[in-house]
C-alpha cells in the first residue's frame, strides 16, 4: 500500500458497527480510514431483519438504542435508503403472555408502550384469531432495508470523503499503526469493530469471553395480496428473549410454559418474529446455534419451523423465496465487548444479535469517549 496520509480515525470492519463509528468520526470534521477484507458490505450487517428493536432493550443496549434513533433516520436521508418510524406490534396468544406485556407496559409508561385489547390488536394485524388476548404496540422502533442500509451508508462515507480500504485484511496493531496485508495506516485513533472475528485479531478477549458464532435460520417469503403487515410483529417467545422483560416477575411462568410445551422449538432456540419490507414481502426468523465455527451445513428443521409456525399464525400459505444462514458474535451474559488492549486502540463489538439496533448510539459513545481519552488525537 503507497499511503502517506495520516488519518485520524482508522477504522477496522465495514459492517454497521464500523460503519456507524466512521460516520460520527466524520460529523466531527475527522479524517477517516476504514479497512475491510472484503470487497464491501457483508455478514450480519446484511442478513438481518433491519429492526431497530429499541423498546425491548435494557441498560447501555436501550441507551445505545434510544441515543442511534435519529441517526438511523438522518442517514437514512442522507444516504438513500429506505426507513420507516413503524414501531413494532407484539401479540399475545396466552394469558402468561399478556401478563408480561401488562408489566411491561407498568414499567415503561404509556410513551413507549401503547397496551391493544384483543380487538385493537385483531384489526391492526392479519392473523388468524384463535386463542389472542391482546397486545401491544411499541411506537419508538424503527425499521431499515437490511439488504440496502449499510451498503448505502458506506457508499455515501466514501462520496463525503471517507477513504475506504477494500480487500485489506488487519493483521496486527501498534499504537497509532493498523498493520495490514497492502501495508501500514496510520491514525491516532483506531477503531476495530470485527464482530465475530475478533477471535483472530484479540483472541485473548474471544477466550475470556467465551466468544462464539450465533448461526440463524432466516428466509424471505411473499404472502397472498390480501395479506398486509403493517409493522414487525414480535411473539410470546420475543418476550423472553429481549432484556427488557428478564426482570419482570411475570416471566418466569411464560418461560415454563413454553419449555414445556415446545421442547423442540427451545432445542433451535426459536424466535418467532417478523418484518415487513418495502417491497411487500416479509422477512421471517429466527433459530440460533452457537459454535466457535460455523458449521456449513444447515437442518431442514429450522426452516419447517418457522414456515409452519407463520403459516398457522397468519392463516394464509406463505412463498419462500429465499432462504439463509446470518451468523452474529455471541458471548453469554454479555452484550457488548469493548476494550482499549493498546493506547488508541478501541476493540468495540457487539456480542448478541442487537447490532443494527445499538451500533449508532454505541459508536456514538464510543467515538465521543475515545476522543475525550485521547485528548482529541488528530492528525497533523
Amino acid at each position: 500500500m503507497e499511503n502517506n496520509t495520516n488519518y485520524d480515525v482508522v477504522v477496522v470492519g465495514s459492517g454497521i458497527v464500523g460503519l456507524a463509528h466512521a460516520y460520527h468520526a466524520l460529523s466531527r470534521g475527522l479524517r477517516v480510514a476504514v479497512v475491510d477484507h472484503a470487497d464491501g458490505v457483508t455478514g450480519a450487517s446484511v442478513q438481518n431483519f433491519g429492526h431497530a428493536c429499541i423498546t425491548a432493550q435494557s441498560g447501555p443496549a436501550l441507551r445505545y438504542g434510544r441515543a442511534g434513533r435519529e441517526h438511523w433516520l438522518d442517514l437514512s436521508r442522507k444516504a438513500g435508503f429506505w426507513s420507516a418510524r413503524s414501531g413494532t406490534l407484539c401479540v399475545a396468544r396466552h394469558d402468561d403472555e399478556q401478563a408480561l406485556i401488562d408489566e411491561f407496559a407498568s414499567e415503561r409508561g404509556a410513551g413507549e408502550v401503547e397496551l391493544l385489547d384483543r380487538a385493537q390488536i385483531l384489526e391492526r394485524l392479519p392473523i388468524r384469531p384463535d386463542g389472542v388476548t391482546g397486545g401491544m404496540y411499541l411506537p419508538n422502533d424503527i425499521q431499515v432495508d437490511p439488504r440496502t442500509a449499510a451498503p448505502s451508508i458506506a457508499r455515501w462515507l466514501e462520496s463525503s470523503g471517507v477513504d475506504f480500504y477494500w480487500r485489506t485484511a488487519a493483521t496486527s496493531f501498534d499504537s497509532g499503526v493498523v498493520h495490514t496485508t497492502r501495508g501500514d495506516l496510520r491514525a491516532g485513533t483506531i477503531f476495530v469493530t470485527v464482530n465475530y472475528d475478533i477471535d483472530r485479531l484479540f483472541p485473548e478477549y474471544a477466550d475470556r469471553d467465551d466468544l462464539q458464532r450465533c448461526r440463524l435460520h432466516m428466509l424471505r417469503a411473499e404472502a397472498p395480496l390480501r395479506f398486509a403487515l403493517p409493522t414487525p410483529l414480535f411473539t410470546g417467545w420475543s418476550l423472553v428473549r429481549y432484556s427488557g422483560f428478564d426482570n419482570l416477575a411475570s416471566k418466569d411462568a411464560l418461560l415454563q410454559r413454553l419449555r414445556s410445551e415446545y421442547p423442540d422449538y427451545v432445542d433451535i432456540d426459536l424466535h418467532q418474529m417478523y418484518t415487513p419490507q418495502s417491497d411487500g414481502s416479509i422477512l421471517v426468523g429466527d433459530t440460533h446455534a452457537k459454535d466457535v465455527s460455523t458449521s456449513p451445513f444447515q437442518s431442514e428443521k429450522g426452516f419447517a419451523v418457522l414456515i409452519a409456525e407463520a403459516e398457522h399464525l397468519f392463516g394464509v400459505p406463505l412463498t419462500v423465496t429465499e432462504r439463509w444462514q446470518g451468523v452474529y458474535s455471541s458471548a453469554p451474559n454479555k452484550e457488548f465487548l469493548i476494550e482499549e488492549p493498546l493506547d488508541g486502540v478501541h476493540v468495540v463489538t457487539v456480542t448478541t444479535g442487537i447490532g443494527m439496533t445499538t451500533s449508532m448510539g454505541l459508536a456514538l459513545e464510543s467515538v465521543d469517549r475515545a476522543f475525550a481519552h485521547n485528548n482529541i488525537r488528530v492528525s497533523a
